[in-house]
């Protein structure tokens, strides 16, 4: 069951702020704590209980963009925008969505789905306290205690600061960043193939220019700044 979300909203455009307030309160558990026209009137606040944030990209003095970047610490944020062009820009930021003005119903209420469901993510991981054991990990979910061994493990996926571990039988989730997870000794037979993907070396089948097949004929991609970490399978 998701707890309550508090929401901040930003925007300059008193319409807009309007529209944002008559959406959210349809969800009984988002509050709106906040609401401001402008970022500078926002920065007083940035240090509340804060769990999402409305925020327009566009905003006279201080930009959406550069106040995201002093709220970092607000878990989820949300962009709307008349300028689609600024999308790339947000996604570096940890952004959950982009939203193009002018704000469209079914458009809204997606974005605020896709926002319940990362909440309904980040709670379920909250309740899980991983174990690094020698030759597994153990995960506990309440009075459960899952042991997934290493050598199970067919690859790691990023997920802000969660970590799913993916084996042919399920997904696991760990609250840890997969970057973490990598500096572990436990996890030397893995190699970083994306910003959101680590494989075990062995289970590599073959790779191109773009993606590495792994055994199940899964295939993941390759990034551009992690090429060179699969060298040793270059003939």
């Amino acid at each position: 069951m998701i707890t309550n979300i508090r929401c901040m909203i930003i925007d300059d455009d008193e319409l807009d702020r309007l529209v944002l307030h008559h959406h959210l309160k349809q969800y009984e558990n988002i509050e709106i704590v906040a609401s401001f026209d402008s970022a500078e009137k926002a920065v007083p606040y940035i240090d509340l209980s804060i769990d999402l944030l409305f925020l327009n990209t566009d905003l006279p003095g201080m930009s959406g963009i550069d106040f995201r970047k002093l709220a970092h610490k607000i878990p989820a944020c949300i962009f709307v925008s008349s300028h689609p062009e600024y999308a790339v820009d947000t996604f570096e930021l940890d952004t959950l969505d982009f939203i193009t003005k002018p704000l469209k119903t079914e458009r809204v209420h997606l974005s605020i789905q896709k926002l319940l469901d990362f909440f309904e993510m980040k709670e379920k991981c909250e309740c899980f306290d991983a174990l690094i054991g020698e030759n597994c990990i153990k995960i506990k979910d309440g009075s459960n205690i899952c042991q997934v061994k290493i050598t199970d493990i067919l690859y790691l996926e990023a997920l802000k600061d969660y970590t799913l571990i993916v084996t042919s039988d399920k997904k696991h989730c760990m609250l840890d960043s997969l970057g973490n997870i990598l500096h572990k000794s436990h996890f030397d037979t893995f190699v970083r193939i994306h910003r959101s993907y680590a494989v075990p070396r062995h289970l590599i089948r073959s790779k191109n220019t773009h993606e590495v097949e792994l055994v199940e004929q899964i295939r993941l991609p390759i990034g551009r700044a992690y090429k060179d970490n699969l060298f040793f399978f270059d003939p």
